[in-house]
């Protein structure tokens, strides 16, 4: 993935502590969230019923769907109920005042060949 370059997606300051907000990077749907320390990025779509994560409340390392409580570890994007299933995880860093993720285009979706 280290040929996948960072895009900015907001100013240091723009996301208080303890909340996520929602970007569009690559064509995906990116939650960023903000610990009061550091900055973590993962997949914004539950994979249940496809709420934003981005909205969901946050402590701990851990976000919670707002829609039916499910709970995802923003380290390694794994459901808290069943670490198998898990959300993806994007690389985050800080260029001066600027949030930046590092997120792969979107995988093309192949659907079933109908005779």
């Amino acid at each position: 993935m280290t040929d996948v370059p960072f895009t900015p997606v907001a100013k240091t300051g723009d996301i208080p502590a303890g909340e996520g907000r929602t970007f569009e990077v690559a064509g995906r749907l990116v939650a960023v969230f903000f610990d009061g320390a550091a900055y973590s990025a993962i997949d914004d779509l539950c994979p249940h019923m496809g709420a934003s994560l981005g909205s969901g409340p946050f402590c701990d390392g851990v976000v919670t769907c707002p829609w039916h409580a499910w709970r995802f570890r923003l380290a390694d994007g794994a459901w808290c109920d069943n670490p198998k299933l898990k959300v993806d995880v994007f690389e985050t860093r800080i260029v001066g005042d600027t949030i930046e993720v590092r997120v792969p285009p979107a995988r093309p979706v192949e659907l079933p060949h109908t005779p």
